[in-house]
């Protein structure tokens, strides 16, 4: 019983999500705009989260100038929303258009020889257009992405088809290593990406550093699995041109992971992730609950 519920529901969501995605993207901005309307003026969905985290994050701005911020980011947070749900209805072609990656060269020189890449980015502009990369990359290397199962599992059930839009192999998080160990003892040669911007659980903290203006937990796993299995890595330095558009630089932090310091690259990946934000803020995920822990309390 429990199963059919499961199964009416996904089919219930996946109908009405797929009917919206045959909408224009133009006229899903409407839509947009009325997301944004309802969620900030009305729900006021997780608006004490995002105002502390942009007051924590620019102390320095007036009152004004974060409350100008903090409706960008409820707008684009909409945006977001209905530019995920088009991916169920887009072409090929239209998305090489919006998610263009300005030097996907780089990504075969980081895995010539066979060698692996992981590319960093953070919940930033629209990540769920990235998986896209693979309309890009040379025949022969593969794509994955790792991903964290859902609670709502007909939620779940919707994102992880639409995160397979691009033909990725999607990777759950709990099982990366024991995977990506798999797939390259089968003699594939992947770039795998990590949304890897979330606090870490409090058991898993390894690593602290200064991240806007806080002292900020980081999650460590991608560089500890390019360490321990010899993998480049590179930060996807994403901008959003307008609505709808999207330019990507693929950045090298390292050709060999095993050579840097311990967390060196972590903390590559987060000055370059800092920049991203500082240069058009609201385009990160303010209310994710990012500063929950205090490094004194751990």
């Amino acid at each position: 019983m429990k199963k059919d519920k499961i199964n009416t529901g996904y089919a219930l969501l996946f109908g009405i999500s797929y009917l919206h995605a045959l909408l224009p993207l133009k006229a899903l901005y409407v839509l947009s705009d009325i997301l944004y309307f309802f969620v900030y003026h009305v729900v006021r969905y997780r608006r004490k989260i995002v105002r502390k985290n942009l007051v924590n994050a620019f102390p320095d701005l007036s009152e004004k100038e974060i409350k100008a911020i903090e409706k960008q980011y409820y707008r684009h947070l909409g945006d977001y929303y209905v530019e995920t749900i088009k991916i169920l209805h887009i072409s090929d072609e239209e998305m090489k258009k919006r998610m263009v990656f300005e030097n996907p060269e780089i990504i075969n020189q980081l895995t010539k020889d066979g060698r692996w890449c992981f590319l960093a980015l953070g919940h930033y502009a629209n990540w769920e257009w990235v998986p896209s990369i693979g309309l890009h990359t040379p025949v022969g290397l593969e794509t994955a992405q790792i991903y964290k199962k859902l609670k709502n599992k007909s939620f779940d059930r919707l994102f992880f088809k639409i995160r397979s839009r691009f033909h990725p192999l999607s990777i759950e998080k709990n099982d990366t290593l024991r995977t990506i160990i798999r797939e390259k003892e089968e003699g594939k040669t992947m770039i795998v990406g990590f949304v890897a911007d979330q606090r870490p659980q409090r058991k898993s903290i390894h690593y602290w550093t200064h991240f806007l203006h806080q002292d900020t937990p980081v999650q460590t796993g991608m560089e500890r699995i390019a360490r321990k299995m010899g993998f480049s890595m590179a930060y996807l330095d994403i901008k959003k041109v307008k609505r709808g558009y999207y330019r990507a630089q693929i950045v090298a932090l390292t050709p060999n992971a095993s050579q840097e310091p311990e967390f060196a690259l972590t903390e590559q990946y987060m000055r370059h992730f800092e920049q991203s934000i500082l240069r058009d803020p609201a385009c990160y995920l303010w209310s994710h609950n990012r500063w929950k822990f205090k490094r004194e309390q751990i």
